[in-house]
């Protein structure tokens, strides 16, 4: 797909369309929709399908948005770097492929992670942060409160299930389907309220990639990489949370007083998923501050 195709927006439509993105060793594939300023979209995981389908549906009445599957799973290229190094040269080709300098760059979960470590690296090439629901950026960001935050919610014989799949992946005993079966155990203790979680959408997971991109955070947060960077920031960034989150917002707080000028909003009731717990919640709070020009 040439250049030209992947960023045409004349016609005003918001219906989605494939985008096949050359990257080093294969391609990346996403899908674009909308018109306005540029937005990049970056899923959670890491390992896990692109599930920002209804996300990028909304943002798409304001933006020109472009989300897409990282590399590890089809229909982008299985194999390669898959560490937190790796995703941002992914991510720097995709804006390349698109012709996009500056664009907003919004991420939810381990995607709003990587996107503060983009905004770090290549401050250059982004022109608003949003970071939705992210792992932290401080310490272990959170993760041990999380898991725990998480277990303490389930029934015993489920609790048993997660903590024999965790146990296995401590053993190198994983199996290829193990990583999604965790989430769907999971993924109702994600939101407010668990009885009116919303189905979780068919998944895919790269497990060899979770471990792998997994590591490179954990180098990252003995390094001290976002806690020394994100200070130098001289951009506009806006930190989402969800206030029942079993990501404790208080991360998210902590992100975000690293960066100067940085906008915090905290939803109140709602979990890990703001747009599925509120429909329009995300794009209410960012409509108001598209401008046109970041591209």
């Amino acid at each position: 797909m040439t250049r030209a195709e992947a960023i045409d927006t004349s016609s005003g439509s918001t219906a989605e369309r494939e985008v096949s993105l050359e990257v080093d060793g294969g391609r990346i594939v996403g899908w674009m929709s909308g018109v306005g300023p540029p937005m990049l979209l970056l899923h959670g995981g890491p390992g896990l399908s692109d599930y920002l389908g209804q996300l990028a549906g909304e943002l798409s009445s304001a933006f020109t948005v472009f989300r897409y599957q990282q590399r590890g799973l089809a229909p982008s290229v299985v194999e390669g770097d898959r560490s937190v190094e790796g995703h941002m040269a992914d991510l720097l080709r995709v804006l390349d492929g698109l012709g996009w300098s500056k664009p907003w760059i919004a991420g939810h979960s381990w995607g709003g992670h990587l996107a503060m470590h983009f905004a770090v690296a290549h401050p250059d090439r982004i022109g608003v942060l949003v970071v939705i629901d992210p792992l932290g950026a401080v310490g272990d960001g959170g993760v041990e409160v999380f898991g725990e935050n998480l277990l303490r919610q389930l029934p015993p014989a489920l609790r048993a299930r997660v903590e024999e799949l965790d146990a296995a992946e401590q053993r190198g005993e994983q199996q290829p389907g193990d990583l999604v079966e965790s989430l769907g155990i999971l993924w109702p203790y994600y939101f407010a309220n668990p009885a009116d979680a919303s189905p979780m959408p068919p998944m895919q997971g790269d497990h060899e990639g979770h471990l792998e991109t997994w590591a490179s955070v954990r180098a990252h947060f003995e390094a001290g990489t976002l806690e020394g960077g994100l200070p130098r920031l001289q951009l506009p960034a806006i930190f989402i949370h969800g206030a029942v989150d079993p990501i404790p917002a208080d991360e998210t707080e902590r992100s975000a007083a690293l960066v100067r000028g940085a906008r915090l909003h905290v939803l109140e009731g709602i979990g890990h998923f703001p747009w599925l717990e509120k429909p329009g919640s995300i794009v209410g709070l960012l409509r108001g501050l598209a401008v046109p020009d970041q591209g």
